[in-house]
């Protein structure tokens, strides 16, 4: 005799339910906060090391500190999740502060040292940065230049120009436009100095555009792989050119609330901002190769970075010759953890 087959189980029922995702991993959530763990284990040691760190004058040179950098590292989030990099932001920064001191100065004899000149002065630094990003972008794309050439090469450019506008010394803004122009740097509002209060709107701002946006989209979309961006009819082009030109607008920003603080530019300005600019990306989580990324842990990093700083200043654990040493050091502990990441 033969045996019967087993009876079928029947088919379940269909239905429209989607099955929900796996919940995070408690690991992977705790690593998405690194960069605040991070910034608040930094800030227990400080403030054990050196109780002045927690004085609200401290905090405010701290943040006031990193909206320089901060606000360029916002752009620069978008240029590396796109799969790009600037190496010529600070070189950028200088070059901007001289030409913007120099219109400043000229339209004082005709216009005087009042609004207007201050607004043509802001508004020379926001056109000369979209118009550099403006040149990195096409060159790039439609020249098919690596980023990493182009931007080596213009900030070698930037800073050789300062340089001869300056004639090896400094070029400085007048007196009197410069006492009008001060509390761009020096000013508060609601006791809030206004280059923190910039920064957060920046960093607002631009994580709305990330998160929010279809733009922030396809900028993922063309970081985690640029040919199939092509292939849905992204228009890749214009898109990553878009980014270095926010990016430069984000330079202009910066130098805006940087120039009164010193009221000059040198060959020396805005050194090493690039290498600040990339490690507050980094260390915030943006992948080096692309794809991914967060404004608020940029921000941190931003905070980060100058915290470090701050503590080495107060604590005198190493000498403050070194910062640069600390920070290219961070960059490289932090690759070496994303070594894996696409």
């Amino acid at each position: 005799m033969s045996t019967p087959n087993p009876p079928v189980p029947p088919p379940p029922a269909a239905s429209g339910a989607v099955p929900p995702a796996p919940p995070r991993p408690f690991l992977s959530r705790l690593a998405a906060l690194g960069p605040l763990l991070g910034l608040l284990a930094l800030a227990a040691v400080a403030t054990a090391l050196n109780p002045e760190f927690l004085t609200v004058s401290n905090l405010a040179n701290v943040l006031t500190r990193a909206a320089f950098t901060g606000i360029i590292a916002v752009g620069m989030t978008f240029v590396i999740i796109s799969g790009g990099i600037d190496l010529s932001v600070g070189s950028l920064a200088a070059l901007i502060a001289g030409v913007m001191i120099l219109v400043m100065n000229a339209l004082t004899a005709s216009l005087g040292a009042g609004a207007a000149t201050i607004a043509l002065g802001m508004l020379t630094a926001l056109v000369l940065g979209s118009l550099a990003g403006l040149f990195h972008g096409v060159t790039i794309t439609l020249g098919r230049i690596e980023p990493f050439i182009v931007t080596l090469g213009t900030l070698g450019i930037y800073r050789a120009v300062l340089t001869y506008l300056a004639q090896g010394g400094a070029i400085s803004l007048g007196l009197e436009v410069g006492d009008r122009y001060s509390p761009v740097y020096y000013g508060t509002l609601l006791g809030v100095p206004i280059p923190i209060l910039v920064f957060a709107a920046v960093a607002l701002l631009g994580g709305l555009v990330l998160n929010r946006t279809r733009y922030g989209r396809y900028v993922q979309a063309i970081g985690s792989n640029e040919q199939v961006a092509r292939y849905a009819a992204i228009n890749v082009t214009g898109i990553k050119i878009a980014t270095y030109v926010l990016l430069g607008v984000c330079v202009g920003l910066a130098t805006i609330l940087y120039v009164p603080r010193l009221g000059s530019a040198t060959p020396s300005t805005g050194l090493l901002w690039e290498l600040d600019a990339i490690a507050a990306v980094i260390i915030g989580g943006t992948a080096l190769k692309g794809g991914s990324g967060r404004i608020w842990g940029t921000v941190v990093g931003a905070i980060l970075l100058v915290t470090i700083e701050n503590v080495l200043n107060l604590t005198n654990i190493i000498s403050v010759y070194l910062n640069a040493a600390v920070t290219g050091f961070v960059i490289i502990l932090v690759a070496f953890f994303q070594r894996s990441r696409r």
